[in-house]
């Protein structure tokens, strides 16, 4: 099962990484994806043992950005493959069908690719400008996500991703994303998740006042 919310993590350590998992765990993360970048394999191993401990303790899913053989060492429960890592086919054959594996995309030509590979779902940005990536593709916004998923007519769950506020969410949540994946927004305050959730759960096409009948 694919969550509606992913929290990417973010820090300028190691360390801060792992702090903020533990936060998000402690909000109620169900999905937690390590990303860890400019940094030796050796030290992404180690804390991706420290953050599958953490996660462990509060039965959250654990995805490790890029490391495939790392995420089956520390026996986390998949990997999120990027554009320029090792094609997900062969990240299938080393982790069996037991592990989630999802890719990222920008455009509907890459989510055809991956669909094709056999991921599991599709990480689908920028929805907006975000600083926590490097060489940002043109951003697509609301409408560019359902034109892509009008197109695609695939069962694949997609997760939008890129500068996601609360604000967005219902509006992202009527373009017939599954869900969505923050960073940032998160990390300034952990009990946005909670918020997040709530959102997720009842976008806006699905959000009713329940009133009581007249007497």
């Amino acid at each position: 099962m694919i969550s509606k919310l992913h929290y990417i993590s973010q820090g300028n350590t190691p360390e801060e990484h792992l702090q903020h998992i533990q936060n998000a765990c402690t909000a109620g993360a169900e999905w937690v994806q390590l990303r860890l970048k400019n940094v030796s394999e050796t030290v992404v191993l180690q804390t991706a043992e420290k953050a599958r401990e953490i996660t462990s303790h509060f039965q959250t899913r654990l995805i490790i950005n890029d490391h495939y053989k790392i995420a089956k060492e520390v026996k986390a429960d998949g990997v999120h493959l990027g554009k320029t890592d090792t094609c997900p086919l062969v990240a299938r054959e080393y982790l069996g069908k037991l592990y989630t594996i999802g890719g990222t995309a920008n455009t509907l030509e890459d989510c055809q690719v991956l669909i094709n590979k056999k991921v599991d779902y599709i990480g689908l940005g920028p929805f907006r400008f975000t600083t926590t990536k490097e060489n940002l593709s043109p951003v697509l916004g609301t409408v560019g996500y359902k034109v892509i998923l009008e197109e695609l007519q695939s069962d694949i769950p997609v997760i939008a991703i890129g500068g996601i506020i609360l604000e967005d969410v219902s509006e992202l949540v009527n373009t017939g994303i599954h869900g969505i994946a923050v960073s940032g927004e998160i990390t300034k305050n952990f009990n946005s998740i909670s918020k997040f959730h709530q959102k997720l759960q009842s976008g806006s096409a699905q959000e009713q006042v329940y009133k009581l009948p007249k007497r």
